[in-house]
């Protein structure tokens, strides 16, 4: 169904977790806090080396924090999402798409060029991340590709992209203008002394560059 991604807030502040960057699982729960406080619509749990007995306990502490204030996806772990009652789920680009559930439920997935981002489209994807757009500590070895790669995949699709890696608060207009939807960040705001001050000069900066196409969603 394509009327789903409109589930997202545009323009979309996506904070990617990375417990190890935070100083660990609790303090990781109190960042996504004080990140929502600031301005971030979406949280996606990214924690892949943890087994689902430690991902679990995790994501239902973040869902307890996201519950009516934002969107909550799991990157991976369909059965994890499903259990914690979370908004969607996150698959990597090679992935196959999962049975979407009854409910009202995101699927996105990460991109990396054109072809990749059509594929995910045709099998209904609700949003895409694209990147890295720039050099990212996250992706040490992954060449970035540009604002081109927004622009083509901006172009070529009918669903929000967010663009990830090396995002800081003076390139989101950048961001934005090239058809991003929104900015998907980790050491953005997760490296800050403060993640809410972090997540609110990205907010005021996606605020302030927004102007959404009439009709395109």
């Amino acid at each position: 169904m394509r009327n789903r991604h409109h589930f997202l807030t545009q323009p979309v502040l996506m904070l990617i977790t990375d417990r190890r960057l935070a100083g660990g699982a609790d303090a990781l729960v109190d960042a996504v806090n004080d990140a929502i406080e600031g301005g971030a619509t979406a949280v996606q749990l990214r924690e892949k080396d943890l087994p689902t007995e430690d991902l679990l306990p995790l994501a239902r502490s973040l869902r307890a924090v996201t519950r009516g204030r934002a969107i909550l996806i799991v990157n991976g772990a369909l059965e994890v999402a499903l259990a914690t009652e979370a908004d969607g789920v996150h698959l990597p680009e090679a992935a196959s798409m999962v049975e979407r559930p009854a409910r009202t439920f995101l699927i996105g997935h990460s991109v990396h060029s054109l072809g990749a981002a059509a594929a995910a489209w045709a099998e209904c994807s609700d949003y895409l991340i694209a990147g890295p757009v720039f050099e990212t500590a996250s992706h040490l070895n992954a060449v970035p590709a540009g604002l081109e790669l927004i622009e083509a995949i901006a172009d070529a699709v009918a669903v929000p992209v967010l663009a990830v890696g090396g995002i800081t608060a003076e390139r989101v207009g950048d961001m934005l203008r090239a058809g991003a939807s929104g900015v998907a960040v980790i050491s953005a705001i997760l490296s800050a002394q403060s993640p809410r001050k972090a997540a609110q000069r990205l907010k005021n900066a996606l605020a302030e560059e927004w102007s959404p196409v009439e009709g395109v969603y």
